[in-house]
């Protein structure tokens, strides 16, 4: 039988400049991980129909919520460093015998955004590099 989670419990964490995994689920409203896996065409003269093969798969994040300064430090710290950062992100909390997935990835678009009806909010998009790896808690 199917076990249906409610999303309020998504936890998503990155580490920050100094090495620290910092858990910024708390100003968060929205987290999503595209992945995808390269289908390289191998469709040739005379083919009825195009032809695919399965290539290399990889994965981003997007991250979106509630501006917030401190949590902007640790955006700002990691923006272009060279070094990929280790992320840890459970769409179903992080409560023991729930899935979360790790890996390491780099931060690669961070915007603020303001408007006269709602709160600062920001986003951010991050390109993940080498394996996800999903385990449970």
């Amino acid at each position: 039988m199917a076990t249906f989670r409610h999303g309020k419990n998504t936890r998503f964490s990155i580490q920050d400049s100094a090495g620290t995994l910092r858990d910024i689920s708390d100003v968060l409203k929205e987290v999503s991980m595209p992945r995808q896996i390269d289908t390289p065409e191998t469709t040739a003269f005379l083919s009825a129909y195009k032809t695919f093969v399965i290539g290399i798969p990889g994965a981003t994040f997007n991250v979106s919520g509630m501006f917030d300064l401190t949590v902007d430090g640790y955006l700002n710290g990691i923006y272009a460093l060279e070094t990929a950062r280790n992320f840890e992100y459970g769409p179903e909390g992080n409560t023991i015998g729930r899935r979360k997935f790790t890996g390491a990835c780099y931060l690669t678009n961070y915007q603020i955004s303001g408007s006269v009806s709602d709160m600062v909010s920001f986003s951010a998009d991050f390109q993940i590099t080498g394996a996800v790896t999903a385990t449970v808690y």
